[in-house]
């Protein structure tokens, strides 16, 4: 072989080896760009986009401070050492107790804040914050879709289904006390459904105690974790002397937070179950009933049963302070008719009748409550339930995608969240 055909020979070998290895790096990159999911990005992006297009509709703060800031106060009094807030805020709901002013709700959304007062000051990121409450619930449920065995997009859809299709984007529109509780508390009750769904135990039982130091009625949750745990542990003929001490962690870690909430209401009330919202002015003094039988009827006819529009002399309008559940949370229609068709086909399981049974009951400790969350869209106490839903879906028996019914219900609540969020501001 002549000089020029080695060379040329082994210059074809080398690029052979060159494009062997570049052959090799795109299979690599093609894989792993299979298997990674981006759909979690696309839910970020999409929500950033639909903020942005509201808040401009709107003309509110995405991200700044809120005047409702009771927490941002009590996250200041804090570092001062103090506990009371010293003084009146006559626009703000504070409990009156001892000649001074208190925060009259549960203390764990202050938590964020104290440490995020450390930057800003008074002017927390309020509005941010419940917006990110509300994407990070969102995420939770697609994650448990995902481990259910959902298809990409109806994880995603469905996810979106117990979230932004509800009333809680118009919740996440204004960073206010009472939706920061509200929003954060779905967050954690979604992220602990997700890990008890995992059989992460620890976690999950953390971020269950923390929800209720928000909304204290998502303690109900704690029937649902039981079942799914001994559900899970019967299922798989585990060895219950293992599984209770896998409980051990998660369970002592919950009796803290718990402990730590008894302590914080007896120092300031001198009753361990009491957060402060009896001590408000209108059921302290003024002779108002927060939690009777007699506000059940009422409720049930507005929040259950009541329509979204009334007519009045301007033509129909939107009723600001709440109407059917059903209708502002249409996945509670799906999830209902789930359990009658499981019923019917007897492949009920223990966790499925939990959720059925805790759904009511929480449902019904709500009703109990006089004003049901006052000037509103819908009916914003029942954005506590949707955790619910969202585990419901993700328990055998349904096929694992959205139906096209499903999907045109998707978009129609999705349109009318949006037409409430830009139409019922706080």
């Amino acid at each position: 072989m002549s000089y020029y055909k080695q060379a040329m020979a082994e210059r074809s070998q080398q690029n052979g080896r060159k494009n062997c290895f570049i052959r090799r790096a795109h299979a690599q990159l093609s894989l792993f760009v299979r298997r990674v999911d981006f759909t979690p990005l696309l839910l970020i992006f999409g929500a950033a986009v639909l903020y942005a297009v509201l808040c401009a509709i709107c003309q509110r703060d995405a991200i700044g401070a809120s005047g409702y800031n009771t927490y941002t106060l009590q996250a200041l009094a804090w570092r001062e050492g103090r506990m009371s807030l010293g003084h009146d805020y006559p626009h703000l709901e504070l409990a009156i107790f001892n000649n001074d002013w208190w925060v009259s709700f549960p203390p764990v959304p202050s938590i964020p804040l104290y440490f995020l007062s450390f930057f800003f000051g008074s002017n927390t990121p309020d509005h941010l914050l419940v917006k990110l409450y509300v994407l990070f619930g969102c995420l939770f449920a697609y994650g448990m879709l995902r481990r259910a065995r959902y298809d990409k997009l109806s994880a995603a859809a469905f996810s979106l289904l117990c979230s932004y299709a509800t009333g809680l984007i118009a919740l996440s529109m204004e960073g206010a006390v009472w939706f920061q509780a509200q929003t954060m508390a779905f967050m954690l009750t979604m992220g602990s459904l997700y890990f008890m769904y995992r059989g992460v135990y620890t976690p999950s039982l953390f971020l269950y105690a923390l929800a209720v130091g928000c909304r204290p009625f998502n303690a109900v949750y704690g029937l649902v974790l039981f079942v799914m745990w001994l559900e899970r542990a019967l299922k798989e003929k585990r060895s219950m002397k293992r599984e209770i001490l896998c409980l051990i962690p998660g369970v002592t870690l919950g009796l803290c937070v718990a402990f730590a909430y008894g302590w914080y209401n007896y120092v300031r009330f001198g009753n361990p179950l009491e957060f402060g919202h009896n001590h408000l002015p209108e059921f302290s003094f003024q002779g108002g009933v927060q939690f009777s039988l007699h506000h059940v009827m009422n409720n049930i006819r507005t929040f259950l049963l009541g329509a979204p529009f009334s007519y009045t002399d301007a033509g129909y309008e939107i009723n600001k302070f709440g109407f059917s559940m059903f209708i502002v949370h249409p996945v509670f229609v799906v999830m209902l008719l789930l359990f009658i068709v499981d019923l019917c086909r007897k492949r009920l399981s223990f966790t499925k009748a939990a959720i059925i049974v805790a759904f009511a009951a929480q449902l019904f400790c709500l009703l109990l409550h006089r004003t049901f969350g006052g000037y509103q869209f819908g009916a914003r106490y029942t954005c506590d339930l949707l955790p619910y839903a969202a585990l419901y879906f993700a328990l055998p028996g349904r096929i694992r995608r959205m139906t096209i019914p499903e999907a045109l219900l998707l978009m129609a609540s999705l349109g009318f969240a949006i037409y409430g969020a830009c139409t019922v501001l706080l």
